[in-house]
């Protein structure tokens, strides 16, 4: 199985040689355009000083000046006239030259074997051989030679070289030893984080990271631990949910089986029956309205149901709720006072038509018996306002960031519904922030409640 560990030391590994490779290659590059002819016009310049200085000297003889010529750095070989060569310094470790070439350099051409040889690589540099020198015509006591010169690098620089090859080979070394080490360095974050999603798969939130870095380690470690309290507060949400449905759904169904099993048992007289059925009735009602309200949510949540947009008469459709709510408001004695102006909209019809029901409702179920509720539609700048306001209960303060959540009741006692769900106002949120508007509540605690709707006016 190949870790992340694994795979960084590989490519690190890879990127080093690879950059050797790239190294040499442009190293080569460098040397043919800039060091070999450098050193081909040092070398012949070398050659022609010693043959030089041994015509300045005559009588001298030529075993005796090469000797001391070679012993300051240089390997030279003398041929005669009679091709027999004699090698002064450090031997050549190849010899070989082509007869017909030392002939030439014999009847007086210059012989230039560092151009002449297809030098390629840096390395040939330090070519031990004949091939790889000047060769340069020279008279002794009235005979042809020929002489091969070229430096003997491995007394000149052969230290520097070693030096070179041990600096060169250790840091390799070193690199590769570094690359081991320090890589577990950036994996160990990685591995934190693989624990800490462990953790979250067996349901413990409760993560120590480190969010101190300020690299991309860091910033991953950061974005993680929002992640994991955000899944630690959906889960709380998630737990909380399910307890509130059991909590609703419990209450109804046990009314229904107890008022069933007293009819059933026939311990009830007629009216109570029919007080007994009554309830079981407006309990199934309840429920039936808390599954389509899940629905809805679910629906939502998923965004399953997309928008069915179309144009209308906003104005009209408010009215046309006003008249259908009658019997709920007229018998509380209430007063609706609508004040709207003629709107076209274009947004979700019936989605719409569930927020200002859900208002509404809302409205006449908190207001006082002969209390107002008014009703106002404008536009603003760039916005459609609806605003529903009552005259009842209101909410406490410290509720109203709350009301908006699932199953939240102002009302912990239930007093104030006992057959609300406390998903009508999620319901209502969920539909204008899918139409891009905005909710604002105003509410005084026994004076009353405004919910001001804004909808982006398109």
């Amino acid at each position: 199985m190949r870790t992340l560990y694994i795979r960084i030391v590989v490519i690190f590994i890879l990127i080093v040689l690879v950059s050797s490779v790239l190294a040499l290659f442009v190293s080569n590059l460098y040397y043919l355009a800039k060091i070999k002819n450098n050193n081909e016009s040092k070398v012949m310049k070398i050659g022609i000083e010693i043959r030089g200085l041994f015509e300045q000297m005559p009588g001298l003889p030529l075993d005796v000046y090469l000797t001391r010529i070679a012993s300051m750095g240089f390997q030279i070989y003398a041929v005669n006239d009679k091709l027999e060569g004699t090698v002064y310094g450090s031997p050549f470790k190849h010899k070989q030259l082509d007869s017909e070439q030392i002939r030439r350099v014999l009847e007086g051409e210059v012989y230039n074997g560092i151009s002449t040889k297809r030098q390629l690589m840096v390395t040939d540099y330090f070519e031990n051989s004949v091939r790889n020198s000047v060769g340069l015509p020279v008279q002794v006591e009235g005979h042809p030679y020929a002489l091969f010169v070229r430096p003997n690098l491995e007394q000149q620089i052969g230290d520097v070289r070693i030096l070179l090859s041990a600096l060169l080979g250790f840091t390799f070394l070193f690199s590769l030893a570094l690359i081991v080490i320090l890589t577990r360095y950036i994996v160990k974050p990685l591995k934190k984080l693989t624990e800490a999603t462990n953790k979250i798969v067996g349901g413990d939130f409760d993560l120590e990271m480190d969010v101190s870095r300020r690299d991309e380690i860091g910033n991953l470690a950061r974005h993680f631990k929002l992640m994991a309290q955000s899944l630690h507060k959906l889960d709380a949400m998630r737990q909380e949910f399910v307890a509130n449905v059991s909590h609703e759904i419990q209450s109804p169904l046990t009314s229904i089986q107890g008022f069933a099993q007293t009819i059933l048992d026939q311990e009830a007289t007629r009216e109570e029956e029919q007080k007994y059925l009554q309830i079981i009735t407006e309990e199934s009602k309840r429920l039936s309205s808390l599954s389509k309200q899940l629905l809805t949510l679910a629906s939502l949540d998923k965004e399953t149901s997309m928008l069915k947009a179309s144009t209308y008469r906003l104005d009209e459709q408010i009215r046309q709720l006003v008249i259908v709510t009658e019997w709920q408001w007229t018998e509380k004695d209430l007063i609706i006072e609508p004040e709207m102006s003629e709107i076209v909209i274009c947004a979700d019809r019936e989605l719409l038509y569930q927020v200002w029901l859900n208002l509404l409702s809302n409205s006449i179920k908190f207001s006082h018996p002969g209390g107002t509720i008014r009703i106002r539609l404008w536009a603003e700048n760039q916005d459609i306002v609806v605003e529903v306001a009552d005259a009842g209960i209101g909410i406490p303060s410290a509720e109203l960031p709350h009301i908006f959540e699932r199953f939240y009741k102002a009302d912990k006692s239930r007093n104030r519904s006992r057959s609300g769900s406390g998903l009508g106002l999620s319901i209502v949120y969920k539909i204008i922030e899918l139409h891009q508007g905005r909710i604002e509540v105003q509410s005084v605690l026994g004076e009353g409640t405004a919910i001001k709707v804004r909808l982006p006016n398109l």
